[in-house]
């Protein structure tokens, strides 16, 4: 079999496997108990304590006592619940209004530090090519092109800092000039594999270039604007987007980490007591979202209940698990079943986990 034959049978196997589901299903109908109301408080609330960290500290705060910088410590750890509600908005989320849905994705996207449709795409990306050979895993190397010292810096240097980064950086290409950019755009869609086609297809969308362009000089007016504002302070400053950077690119890829590859739909549920795993609106039941995606997050643990879904392991021994470095692809698990129930099997067995954790 050609490798273009191989493509294209992978190809089908992705798109089979991202079928919508039917309008008349349970998906659909929990898609319209999107919590609106909270939503908003949420975002009010992020909106908020961006604006409290980039401009209300260092102008009004900092000059009165540089022990005002000690409130940057609990708004850090906000930084992935204000993910969480960003992906809502990914997904269309948010809102059930997709023009209000859009206007919160944009400004969350804005304060987050990257155009939402950047986000956005190439967080669908994810869920359609996830652990596909276009997308093994941020950990999966293979020793044949790379040794393990290469895939090592790599790999640590993309969950420390490299995936926030890489996310804002992204922003500086649509601000090429337009030959260049054309012509990089038409590149991947000539010699780019499936994935790489499937993105430059949507930013042939000359709206959604405009918009990222627009959401971009917002970005770094805001940043540069907040950096001018922090002046002698600049070490706290560049202290919270350090922060920042880490645990976005940490904790976005501990719910990937050793899961099979060839497994679309496929992510760990990680156990967290019940106030933080809402505090994280239920990011952490990640199999449960890439089975249902059009999902609320509300509704995610009733999905969790209905689906007999257990959990793989605590939050927290998984995200220390990621130490543990890249693994070879012939040491990476395979599907543990192929068939209906593939979406939800992996090769590890659950954790065990005490009966109440369980019921949760």
């Amino acid at each position: 079999m050609t490798m273009e034959q191989r493509e294209a049978v992978c190809e089908r196997a992705i798109y089979m496997s991202n079928l919508p589901v039917s309008f008349s299903s349970p998906t659909r109908a929990a898609k319209l108990l999107i919590p609106d109301v909270f939503n908003y408080s949420l975002a009010g609330l992020c909106i908020f304590l961006n604006l409290f960290q980039f401009f209300i500290l260092p102008l009004y705060l900092l000059p009165k006592s540089i022990w005002w910088g000690v409130s940057l410590i609990p708004i850090a750890c906000l930084n992935n619940p204000f993910w969480a509600l960003l992906h809502e908005a990914i997904h269309d989320l948010f809102n059930s209004s997709g023009r209000i849905n859009l206007a919160f994705g944009r400004l969350l996207s804005i304060f987050f530090g990257s155009p939402f449709h950047v986000l956005r795409l190439t967080h669908l990306s994810h869920h359609k090519f996830n652990r596909s050979p276009m997308e093994r895993g941020t950990e999966i190397y293979d020793p044949a092109k790379a040794s393990r010292a290469k895939a090592s810096f790599r790999y640590f240097f993309y969950i420390f800092c490299g995936l926030y980064l890489l996310e804002v950086a992204s922003t500086f290409i649509f601000f090429l000039p337009s030959n260049i950019f054309r012509k990089m755009r038409q590149r991947l869609l000539d010699q780019g594999n499936i994935q790489e086609k499937w993105l430059a297809k949507k930013f042939m969308d000359d709206q959604i270039v405009r918009q990222v362009r627009a959401d971009g000089m917002a970005i770094c007016l805001i940043f540069v604007l907040s950096a001018f504002c922090f002046g002698t302070h600049w070490r706290l400053f560049i202290s919270l987007l350090m922060v920042r950077t880490f645990l976005i690119s940490f904790l976005d890829n501990v719910y990937h980490y050793r899961t099979p590859v060839q497994v679309t739909v496929s992510g760990h549920n990680l156990f967290l007591p019940r106030m933080f795993s809402r505090l994280v609106l239920h990011f952490n039941l990640h199999r449960v979202h890439h089975a249902n995606p059009a999902v609320p997050w509300i509704k995610l643990p009733d999905f969790f209940a209905q689906q007999s879904e257990t959990f793989d392991r605590g939050f927290f021994s998984a995200a220390l698990d990621q130490l543990s470095g890249p693994i070879a692809l012939s040491d990476a698990a395979l599907p543990a079943a192929i068939g209906s129930n593939a979406r939800r099997k992996t090769l590890s067995e659950p954790t065990s986990i005490p009966d109440n954790v369980k019921e949760w």
